[in-house]
C-alpha cells in the first residue's frame, strides 16, 4: 500500500510537470514563497528495506535543489527574513527557506558544507532530549525491529497479533501496518511503551538510534556558530503535542526553548511541531506556540506561502523534500504550488 501511494503521488507530479499544468497553475497558486522540510542529508544507502527513506535525501539532491532555486531567481532566506517579509508584506521577489528537523549528525557532516558553500541560510530545529541522549527515535527503532525479525508478535487490545516478515516486501508491509497502528493510538505513552516492548522482545536497543544519529550539544554549538544558522525548538521529547494535555504540551514547547537558550547562549525564536500533521498539531497548538512567544512555528502540512499567512505565523505550511521523490524537475512543480492547491482543495490557508 505505501508503494502504491508513492507511485500515485509520483505519477501526479510527473503529470503536472510533463503536461505543463504546473506552469498554468503557478500564477494563481505559486504564492509568494515556501519553506522546505528536510530531515537526514546523507549518501544513499543500499539496503532494500528502508521504510523511513522518505526522511532522507542525498547531498547531491540538496545541492541540486539549491542551484535550481537560484536559477529560478528565488531568494533563499532565513526564517527571520521570512518572518519579516510576511509581516511587512514584502513580496517583491519570491523566497524560500530551508529547515531541518530533529538535529541529525549528517546535517552537520553533509548539509552544512553545502549550505555554507552556497551561502544558504537555514533553521535547525532540535528536540532537546536528543543531544541529551535521552530521546527515542521510535520510528527508527521500529525499522530495526522489523529488519531483524522474521516474525513479530504484538499484543493489541489483549490479543496477540502475528506478522510474518521474512521477505523484503513483507517487511515493508508489516512496518506500514505496525506504524499505522502506533500512530492511531491516542495515548503517546502507550505508543512508546509498545515500541519499547517490541525492542525488548527482539533484541533492539531503543536508545541506540538517538546516540548514533543525533548531534551532541558540542556538535549543535558548532552548527550554531555558522552565520547562516538559526537553531529552533522542536519540543523536549519530540512528542505529538495534540495528544497531550494543554499544560504538558506548553511545557514541552517552553522547556525546549529554555534548554536551547541556556545551552547555546542565544535566543530561540522559531519552532517546529514534531510530526507536524493535523493529528499532532492543530488550532490549540498554534495558539500555544504564540503563548510560548515564538515568532514562527512550522507544520508539515503541505503548501506554499501566501500573503494571508501573515496572520498565521504559528501555522506555517512546508514543502517536504521527500527521499522517495528526488527528481529536480519536481522542484519546479513544488514552486508552482500546483500539487498543494489540489491537496488543500484550493484553500490558500490550511490552519484549522
Amino acid at each position: 500500500m505505501p508503494n502504491l501511494r508513492n507511485a500515485a503521488f509520483r505519477a501526479g507530479l510527473e503529470t503536472l510537470y510533463f503536461t505543463g499544468a504546473h506552469r498554468v497553475l503557478s500564477p494563481l497558486w505559486g504564492g509568494v514563497g515556501l519553506i522546505f522540510t528536510l530531515h537526514h542529508v546523507r549518501p544513499a544507502r543500499k539496503s532494500r528495506f528502508q521504510p523511513n527513506r522518505l526522511l532522507e535525501v542525498t547531498p547531491e539532491f540538496l545541492e541540486g535543489t539549491i542551484l535550481r532555486l537560484k536559477r529560478r531567481g528565488v531568494d533563499l532566506v532565513s526564517m527571520n527574513e521570512l518572518h519579516r517579509r510576511l509581516r511587512e508584506q514584502d513580496f517583491s521577489r519570491r523566497f524560500a527557506a530551508f529547515t531541518f528537523d530533529d538535529g541529525y549528525k549528517d546535517n552537520l557532516e553533509f548539509a552544512l558544507p553545502i549550505l555554507e558553500r552556497h551561502e544558504v541560510p537555514f533553521a535547525q530545529y532540535v528536540a532537546t532530549s536528543f543531544p541529551d541522549r535521552l530521546g527515542e527515535l521510535w520510528w527508527v527503532a521500529l525499522e530495526r525491529v522489523v529488519e531483524r525479525a522474521d516474525r513479530i508478535v504484538i499484543p493489541i487490545e489483549g490479543r496477540e497479533h502475528f506478522f510474518y516478515c521474512e521477505r523484503t516486501d513483507q517487511k515493508r508491509e508489516v512496518f506500514a501496518q505496525i506504524y499505522g497502528w502506533l500512530r492511531s493510538l491516542s495515548d503517546e505513552n502507550e505508543m512508546r511503551a509498545a515500541v519499547r516492548d517490541l525492542c525488548d522482545r527482539y533484541g533492539v536497543d531503543p536508545g541506540a538510534p538517538c546516540r548514533e544519529l543525533c548531534m551532541s550539544w558540542p556538535e549543535i554549538e558548532k552548527m550554531a556558530n555558522s552565520k547562516l544558522a538559526i537553531i529552533g525548538a522542536h519540543t523536549v521529547n519530540h512528542v505529538m503535542l495534540k495528544k497531550w494535555p494543554r499544560e504538558k504540551a506548553l511545557n514541552e514547547m517552553r522547556r525546549s526553548r529554555e534548554v536551547i537558550e541556556a545551552s547555546l547562549g542565544r535566543p530561540c525564536e522559531h519552532f517546529a511541531y514534531p510530526v507536524g500533521d493535523p493529528t499532532s498539531a492543530a488550532a490549540r497548538e498554534f495558539e500555544l506556540a504564540q503563548e510560548a512567544g515564538f515568532k514562527t512555528a512550522v507544520t508539515t502540512r503541505p503548501g506554499v506561502l501566501f500573503p494571508e499567512h501573515r496572520d498565521y505565523l504559528t501555522a506555517l505550511p512546508r514543502v517536504s523534500l521527500n527521499g522517495n521523490f528526488q527528481a529536480l524537475r519536481f522542484v519546479d512543480v513544488f514552486l508552482s504550488g500546483a500539487p498543494f492547491a489540489l491537496w488543500n482543495r484550493f484553500q490558500r490557508v490550511n490552519a484549522g
